[in-house]
């Protein structure tokens, strides 16, 4: 096998794991759901009592299968990008290192002395689940609705630890230590526990005063709760908000991944990445219509 072939075959293997837009890409897609869908629950299903020793058994070989399924895919995902390091260091790259990893270091860590650590690190399994995200373009609207929000949220939260720290210090004069409020930061976190509407009931106020400033605390409560969440769904409507084919800011983009930086969400219409300018069909140069 020449480079030239070696080079197609990247970028074929690429487009399949990175790419959503070609049959095979969507296959791939639902496949891998699949499985990370498959071990999480295996990983459930490990710590529960009770099973015949069988069933612990076709786990543990199932684990394994899985396990090498995923050192498969990671490995992969590394030779077909000229830079590996863009995905290793990244956030799905991460995830994905530590939901393969751990049943190979049980090799490593044996010993009585070691069991509760292996266990420990073999739960780490369970981020698999995280993998998932990569392949729901609707959480990546929530992020990026999360990180647009980020700014007012914070002011906002700002705001109600003021109030909570007002109110504590109130509770803390009006109560006193009889009635449980002992200090201040125990009357903050009351005053907290009281915002969010849980209401541990481990501090109550037993005073009139202190009962009617609860209450006032407790009607706020709901409005706080609202309010973020009112921020977060503006923000989600407008990223969700699709352009139509008669709006002058109309593109159509697909899900087509640089081979060279990894940037995704290029035109139809693009040759070249819009980060980075690499060519974005280089099976075309390999096959010399180009």
């Amino acid at each position: 096998m020449d480079s030239k072939d070696i080079a197609n075959w990247k970028s074929k293997l690429h487009t399949i794991i990175y790419e959503a837009d070609s049959p095979m890409g969507k296959l791939f897609d639902v496949v891998l759901l699949i499985v990370i869908l498959v071990s999480v629950i295996f990983v459930m299903l490990e710590s529960v009592k009770g099973f015949p020793p069988e069933v612990y058994t076709l786990i543990h070989y199932g684990e394994w299968v899985i396990t090498i399924f995923f050192t498969l895919e990671y490995i992969a995902r590394i030779v077909t990008i000229k830079k590996p390091s863009q995905y290793i260091f990244s956030f799905y790259g991460i995830i994905d290192f530590l939901s393969t990893i751990p049943l190979y270091l049980s090799f490593f860590l044996v010993g009585s002395n070691v069991l509760l650590t292996v266990r420990a690190l073999r739960l780490l399994r369970v981020f698999r689940i995280l993998k998932i995200t990569r392949y729901l373009g609707e959480a990546n609207k929530l992020t990026k609705a999360l990180k647009d929000s980020r700014p007012k949220i914070l002011v906002f939260l700002f705001f109600v630890l003021i109030i909570a720290i007002i109110a504590g210090t109130l509770m803390y004069l009006i109560e006193g230590e009889s009635s449980g409020f002992v200090s201040i930061p125990v009357s903050v976190y009351w005053c907290i526990v009281t915002l969010t509407t849980v209401g541990f009931g481990d501090i109550a106020p037993v005073t009139p005063l202190g009962q009617l400033i609860a209450a006032i605390i407790m009607i706020m409560g709901y409005g706080i709760i609202a309010v973020p969440t009112g921020i977060v769904s503006a923000e989600y409507a407008a990223k969700s908000r699709k352009p139509k084919p008669e709006d002058d800011n109309y593109v159509h983009v697909n899900t087509q991944v640089c081979q060279e930086c990894g940037a995704k969400r290029h035109r139809d219409d693009a040759d070249y990445c819009h980060r980075c300018g690499t060519y974005l069909h280089p099976e075309k140069l390999i096959d010399g219509d180009r």
